[in-house]
């Protein structure tokens, strides 16, 4: 059930080392806005009261986690918005709608190859706690910040997890070649994959490459969320376009172009 609700911030909890200007990565711990369910990959629009008319447009967010009492969001600051959402305190409200959106599959029987990107690593959090079989999960985790800077301890506590740094530019490579390596491992299983568009970009090319299922959840641009502004489609191989916030954000890799290609 899609419900708009005002909540109370709980808690900003900074990752690594925090900023001058307030913390580049920080997890955001909200009343929970009275869900009954929601599955991991879906997705929550966000717009903190304290926004005016500074800033017009919510802000997406991957659910990390949600449990009877708080929903968690893991947030990277990168812009106005995030840094004004970085600065909330304990106490202040927020307008939250959702949960939006589809979200990933899960196949407790199924080796399953998680595959993180930067903040992608956000609702691989909820897909393993929630998950009834952990020794069928594995995590790769690509990043270029600190490995501090993101929960990625809390994940490599809960299932098996490696990760790979993109520290220069030169670094890519490796994070292409692991990336080759563990989706052919996974060619009989399933992977799920969430992070930017290169990233998604090269998930994709190999899961093809192997005929590995594979879902990849997108981090599109969005304004309302729900479908109406047209703001974050994406091309499917059939030419039409998809809204990511309700067709999406998770997508068959299969059904959708990305990099051009088809």
């Amino acid at each position: 059930m899609k419900l708009c609700k005002k909540v109370k911030v709980v808690d900003v909890r900074p990752f690594g080392q925090p900023m001058t200007a307030g913390p580049e990565f920080f997890e955001l711990r909200l009343e929970n806005p009275g869900w009954d369910e929601w599955k991991p990959g879906q997705f929550v629009m966000l717009r903190p009261t304290s926004f005016g008319l500074e800033h017009v447009w919510a802000r997406p967010f991957s659910i990390a986690m949600c449990d009877k009492q708080e929903l968690t969001l893991f947030i990277q600051r990168v812009g106005r918005g995030t840094a004004h959402i970085a600065a909330l305190e304990p106490g202040d409200h927020v307008l939250v709608w959702g949960p939006l959106g589809t979200s990933f599959v899960q196949e407790p029987d199924t080796h399953t190859l998680l595959l993180a990107g930067g903040v992608g690593i956000a609702p691989f959090k909820g897909y393993a706690i929630l998950h009834p079989k952990r020794d069928n999960l594995r995590l790769v985790f690509a990043h270029r910040a600190s490995a501090r800077c993101y929960p990625y301890e809390q994940l490599a506590d809960a299932v098996k997890a490696e990760r790979v740094q993109e520290e220069k530019p030169e670094h890519l490579a490796r994070v292409i070649t692991l990336l080759h390596e563990r989706i052919s491992q996974y060619a009989d299983g399933l992977v799920l994959a969430c992070g930017p568009a290169p990233f998604l970009t090269t998930v994709r090319k190999y899961a093809l490459e192997y005929g590995a299922r594979c879902q990849l959840s997108l981090e599109n641009r969005m304004a309302c969320g729900v479908g109406a502004c047209l703001g974050c489609v994406t091309p499917g191989v059939d030419g039409e376009n998809r809204r990511v916030c309700v067709e999406g954000p998770v997508f068959w890799a299969q059904d959708i172009a990305l990099g051009g290609g088809k």
